[in-house]
């Protein structure tokens, strides 16, 4: 299985996807979706689920920041703001609901774009294949969705791209 990603030009993710691009939630959060297509997924695939991390916020936050999970993805390819506009799939809390990001739940129930405060960051996004739908709910947390995919993962594949902070 492979992901590409019209929004990663030569490793680095374009303005648009992050805090530089023009579209935020009311609490400014960034949500313009990064587009991606999956390729040659397992002839067996049921359903994808998706994590966006940034593991380069642990130094600044303490922690890797959630960026998007979503789950029950049944296409092989998400569009630029899906994220805002599609109602195919089911998206859990990133993090920018934890104390830090100050959004609530719901609010952040969406793709929470790129906004490194320090430095360059490369950001991670990790398809999973999975062989059935998951029983989950808007606004599941990351931990849900691993427990849920539990013994259901075929395949993962993971896509990393920059963004300039």
């Amino acid at each position: 299985m492979r992901i590409t990603s019209t929004g990663i030009i030569k490793g680095v993710i374009e303005d648009k996807y992050g805090k530089r691009g023009t579209q935020f939630s009311p609490g400014g959060m960034p949500t313009y979706s990064l587009p991606f297509k999956i390729r040659n997924s397992h002839k067996d695939t049921v359903s994808f689920a998706l994590v966006l991390e940034d593991k380069d916020a642990v130094p600044v936050c303490g922690f890797s920041w959630i960026h998007w999970v979503a789950a029950n993805i049944t296409r092989q390819e998400l569009k630029e703001n899906e994220s805002v506009t599609a109602t195919d799939f089911v998206q859990g809390t990133n993090s920018w609901s934890s104390n830090l990001g100050e959004l609530d739940r719901m609010e952040a129930s969406v793709y929470g774009g790129m906004a490194p405060p320090d430095a360059p960051h490369t950001y991670e996004l990790h398809v999973y294949a999975l062989d059935t739908t998951l029983d989950l709910k808007p606004g599941f947390y990351m931990n849900e969705l691993y427990k849920a995919m539990d013994g259901h993962i075929i395949e993962q594949t993971t896509l990393k791209g920059t963004y300039a902070n």
